[in-house]
């Protein structure tokens, strides 16, 4: 019994992905939990593996099609099994994206075609034109953009899957190769001609096909630059930044504290990690874990909240940490939820895994959701300050820095320290300056008691 293939449902917050990439092509042998294709929403890209064995017997989307959750994308069944029925809604009435046979060009008229010419008007005899050879395979969206353009998709280099003619295909063929006048199209052959913007015309139905002069060979160029589009994940980057900086008021403070303890502490955990079965805990791991805890503490709930539209102030009971993760697609956040009530050992662990998942492109969309706040940590690339950019609506982010050796007075000598600055940003239609400081004073204190803070 033949089995739809469906565009996964992948969070609520999502409504369609960008099918990328068929790693089984039509009519191929497939098992199931063998990945079949590659999907990306605005946040990550997920391979997904095929829902039963069989035969791919009828593929509904191309690779680079936009395509609403829950959409039956393919069939997976036995050969000859009839697919019309799982046809998607949206393809329904227009033709499915399969291979067809090219057209047969029309014969030219020995005239100009007029209006009140009756339908069976005797036409003249004339030399075939010229068209590609063999079958071309084109997508609806492609037929009818190459007719409304007047170009023939034949002429097109096939991009899509299984060779097939895609609408991107069409679009490069209009800015790059000749048209025809829509008069004319029956009898374009790929030549540029005489109408207006060298359009194929009708009066050049009967003209010879004028020799092409061979292109005087040149030395190899470099580009001036290059366009790139930007991926699915950087645009949402970039939407979301935007959207950040327009409707927030955000201000950034910057303090620092003395790192002598939680170096050595990290040192002393590094040298025993093996004996105590710990986790390889990073600085990083550190500071996680006290602002955990200094978060949550009630005269700072301002910053563990989101402002909502209607002036609404939502403030969170848990503690939920966003980490800042950088990838080969671009920045994202995972959430460690309920931080304030793991341990050190826990959080080390769960954002090493949360990390790994961001960065291999398998982290599961609900897994960045959630946060009451963020943490970015640009320590390891030698930054001393930065301003980072609040993910609306929650209402502050800490940025990390590096260590640097700094001096300070000490019983009246001057004393070299390892000093780390962080860089809180808030959104000042919730939080002042004052109770804003007071956290960064607070956090900077446990950081320099870190012991301490782990007896609470």
């Amino acid at each position: 019994m033949a089995t739809p293939v469906l565009m996964p449902n992948v969070g609520i917050s999502v409504e369609s992905c960008i099918l990328t990439e068929w790693h089984k092509k039509k009519g191929e042998e497939v098992k199931e939990g063998e990945i079949l294709f590659t999907y990306e929403t605005d946040k990550t890209t997920t391979d997904e593996p095929a829902p039963a064995s069989g035969t791919l017997i009828d593929v509904f989307f191309e690779e680079g099609a936009e395509i609403p959750i829950m959409t039956n994308i393919a069939v997976i069944g036995n050969p000859g099994e009839s697919t019309k029925e799982f046809l998607p809604d949206m393809l329904k009435g227009a033709e499915a994206p399969k291979a067809e046979a090219a057209p047969a060009p029309a014969a030219p008229a020995a005239e100009a075609p007029k209006a009140e010419a009756p339908a069976e008007a005797p036409k003249a005899e004339a030399a075939p034109v010229k068209a590609p050879e063999g079958t071309v395979f084109a997508s609806p969206r492609a037929k009818a953009l190459a007719k409304k353009a007047g170009v023939d998709y034949r002429f097109a280099t096939p991009t899509g899957a299984e060779g097939r003619v895609c609408e991107a295909d069409v679009r490069r063929l209009i800015e790059n190769g000749p048209s025809a006048t829509y008069a004319a199209a029956g009898a374009f052959a790929g030549e540029a001609g005489s109408g207006i913007g060298g359009k194929f015309s009708v009066a050049d139905i009967d003209k010879p096909a004028a020799p092409k002069a061979e292109a005087p060979a040149k030395a190899e160029e470099k580009a001036e630059y290059v366009d790139e589009k930007m991926s699915g994940v950087r645009r949402a980057i970039a939407k979301n930044m935007l959207n950040s900086l327009a409707t927030t008021a955000q201000l950034t403070n910057t303090s620092s504290f003395d790192a002598t303890e939680i170096m050595a502490f990290r040192a002393k955990l590094k040298a025993n990690a093996e004996t105590l079965g710990l986790p390889n805990i990073t600085l990083n791991d550190i500071i996680l874990y006290a602002v955990s805890r200094i978060l949550a503490k009630p005269e700072h709930a301002n910053l563990n909240a989101h402002l909502l539209e209607g002036d609404v102030l939502r403030k969170f009971s848990g503690v939920h940490l966003g980490v800042a993760v950088d990838t080969e697609k671009g920045l994202l956040v995972p959430t460690i939820m309920n931080a304030d009530k793991k341990t050190l050992a826990e959080i080390s662990k769960e954002a090493k895994e949360l990390a790994k998942a961001a960065q291999a492109g398998t982290l599961a969309p609900d897994k960045m959701k959630g946060a009451s706040f963020t943490i970015s940590n640009l320590g390891s690339f030698g930054i001393e300050s930065f301003t980072p950019v609040i993910n609306p609506p929650q209402t502050g982010i800490l940025g990390v820095n590096t260590i640097t050796t700094r001096v300070k007075v000490v019983n009246g000598e001057m004393k070299p320290y390892q000093a780390m600055a962080l860089s809180l940003t808030y959104d000042h239609r919730a939080v002042d300056g004052a109770p804003a400081s007071r956290f960064l004073k607070d956090l900077c204190t446990a950081l320099e008691n870190f012991s301490l803070l782990l007896c609470k």
